[in-house]
């Protein structure tokens, strides 16, 4: 009669948990959040004033009474209390009204992290109200939602750059063979530009000028033609407003090394995995996903780098979630799950 009511009036949830942006996926009406992993709160009462979109707005313009914080970092929980809220905020705005019973939870997290961190994830999204908690390896779940075959007897590899981590798996029978989780991601590529423009041009510059740098002239190889465009902060000598030229040649100089740690990754975990595997991802290729993978020429830099077929999945910012769905949608088999970490 319990399971009966359960599958009646709960709705079961998917979600991508990441540093920069927290994706949420609902059995039947599929992904209904997509908001970056920001909150807004009064440093003087604790209270939350604005989550998602509308935190991230505030960067960088609030008051010293007001705090816009990332309450993961690297992948993982930074500030337990405010990630609670977050998730809390999340639920409910996933939640229909009339679904009286809790809903359970696919969460997607870094493959490296440990025990310690994983209780955290779970006692998050229980304290916001989940009945029960699954978790899954972010690159498992971004394999399944890019559609790579993880059941089928050969290897696949995936190479998920997210906001605070870079994870490389080599997959093969519902299973990672091989990986390789680096805390250089996204973040780390906005911070070198931070630290570039602060070096090269004397220019203090925002989080947001930089991803926007990133973005829209960032590349990870030479480009057929070069751009530019103005990068905006203050003078660190004059402390006035300040705005220069910055070229993308520039830009690859600044983030080179945090590439080049990247590459190395996905050089040591293919050095990791077996010939019959290796046999495998030579002929399959590299697969790409994560808000990383949209780099201007990502893919181009790695296949140089290891002379294998390199591509980016069809929607890489979706994968993890997408991966959820399939989850919670049973495509899969059910020795898949024994595979999940399941905390009731």
């Amino acid at each position: 009669m319990l399971d009966w009511l359960y599958r009646k009036f709960s709705h079961d949830i998917g979600i991508d948990l990441g540093t920069a942006n927290t994706l949420v996926y609902v059995k039947d009406e599929g992904i209904v959040i997509r908001e970056p992993s920001v909150v807004a709160m009064n440093i003087d009462t604790g209270e939350i004033l604005a989550v998602g979109n509308e935190a991230k707005d505030m960067i960088g313009r609030t008051p010293s009474s007001i705090r816009a914080v990332r309450p993961l970092k690297d992948g993982v929980i930074a500030n337990f209390e405010v990630t609670e809220k977050m998730l809390r905020y999340f639920i409910l705005r996933a939640k229909k009204p009339h679904r009286f019973i809790p809903p359970r939870l696919v969460i997607g997290i870094p493959s490296g992290i440990t025990d310690v961190e994983k209780r955290a994830v779970v006692d998050s999204a229980k304290s916001a109200g989940a009945r029960e908690v699954m978790l899954i390896e972010e690159p498992m779940a971004a394999a399944i939602g890019a559609g790579l075959p993880v059941n089928e007897p050969f290897g696949s590899i995936i190479v998920d750059i997210g906001g605070g981590t870079t994870e490389v798996a080599v997959i093969s029978l519902g299973g990672i063979v091989t990986s390789q989780t680096i805390r250089i991601a996204g973040d780390e590529l906005d911070e070198a530009i931070i630290a570039y423009a602060k070096s090269k041009f004397k220019l203090a510059i925002g989080e947001r000028m930089a991803e926007k740098v990133k973005i829209d002239i960032g590349s990870a190889t030479p480009m057929e033609q070069e751009k530019s465009m103005l990068m905006r902060g203050r003078d660190l000598l004059k402390g006035l407003p300040k705005t220069v030229r910055v070229t993308s040649p520039e830009i690859r100089e600044a983030i080179h090394d945090c590439l080049e740690a990247i590459v190395s990754a996905v050089k040591t975990a293919l050095e990791e995995t077996g010939p019959e595997l290796s046999a495998d991802i030579y002929d399959r290729g590299i697969l790409l996903a994560g808000g990383g993978a949209l780099l201007t020429n990502m893919d181009k830099r790695i296949q140089q780098a290891t002379g294998i077929a390199t591509f980016v999945a069809e929607d890489p910012l979706s994968c993890v979630c997408l991966g959820t769905q399939k989850i919670l949608d049973g495509k899969l088999p059910n020795q898949f799950f024994k595979m999940m970490h399941s905390t009731k």
